[in-house]
């Protein structure tokens, strides 16, 4: 019996999604506009109403499952994941993607109504609906999620790269300037970025200059020695400028080493001393930062 009324409420649904189709792409647009309107515009939610509502219509037409029809048919995970991470990238906010389930759920519960009045038939399509409805809800909220986070790590890698700038100061001679805090992230950012301008610039000195750094304890000092140590592996010398007294006395005081490192206390000191290392005289009115 529970197969035939599973059979029963597939070929009810798949001809809901057949017939009624263009019904329920203005019943669930209609609904979206009402609950979220801000977020996209008409055309866009009719055009991937149409591609879920297709190829729910063509599952139903497979031997999955019903219940399992969002984790193994790959049309239908696409099309909600793309109805996910759209809104996630218009920057709507979560209750947009749930809603949009909630509209599509009332909208063809509202249809199987109008095409059974068996009331059996309507009790178990019902809760087919709601368990096939409800693992979609799942899969948006999940993707939406991941698509959040995937933009604010990009966010974050932006923010990064831009907060590290490389500046060329001089021929063969460039400069990082820190600001804030050094991390493990930061460190591979102003590395790469480093690297890549000293092959560009064919640059023979690079200084680091951590005058906006506020503290260096261990850690940032091991950051800033792996940095030092990969220009040099790119045929470059490394210079660090900025080292104040405070910072001085936090270094010795931690016994790490940097005798082997050309320090001065400001950027304009570490450019003479640069411009030194690639035998170029110093010259009156320079600008340096």
């Amino acid at each position: 019996m529970q197969g035939t009324e599973d059979s029963v409420v597939r070929d009810l649904l798949s001809r809901i999604f057949d017939a009624d189709q263009e019904g329920l792409v203005d019943d669930w647009v209609r609904w979206q506009l009402t609950d979220s309107p801000a977020w996209t515009g008409e055309q866009d939610l009719r055009r991937e109403a149409k591609e879920l509502l297709e190829a729910l219509r063509e599952a139903l037409g497979t031997e999955i499952p019903l219940e399992r029809i969002v984790d193994r048919d790959e049309a239908v995970r696409a099309a909600l994941r793309g109805l996910s991470e759209r809104r996630a990238r218009a920057g709507a906010a979560p209750t947009a993607t749930a809603l949009a389930i909630l509209a599509l759920k009332r909208t063809t519960l509202a249809a199987v109504e109008q095409h059974t009045e068996d009331l059996a038939i309507r009790y178990h399509a019902s809760l087919q609906v709601n368990r096939l409805l409800d693992a979609a809800g799942l899969l948006t909220f999940s993707v939406y999620v991941e698509g959040r986070e995937e933009i604010i790590r990009r966010q974050h890698q932006q923010m990064l790269e831009l907060s590290t700038p490389v500046v060329r100061l001089w021929r063969q001679v460039l400069a990082v300037p820190l600001i804030g805090t050094l991390d493990s992230a930061r460190t591979q950012v102003v590395m790469s970025s480093l690297l890549e301008a000293i092959q560009a610039h064919e640059a023979r000195v690079a200084i680091i200059d951590i005058t906006g750094v506020s503290t260096v304890d261990t850690a940032v000092a091991q950051h800033l020695l792996q940095t030092v140590s990969a220009v040099r592996l790119m045929g470059a010398e490394c210079l660090i400028s900025g080292v104040r007294p405070s910072i001085a006395q936090t270094v010795t005081q931690l016994g790490i080493d940097l005798s082997h490192i050309v320090t001065r206390g400001s950027l304009a000191d570490a450019l003479a001393a640069a411009m030194k290392l690639i035998d170029e005289p110093a010259r009156t009115g320079v600008v340096t930062g």
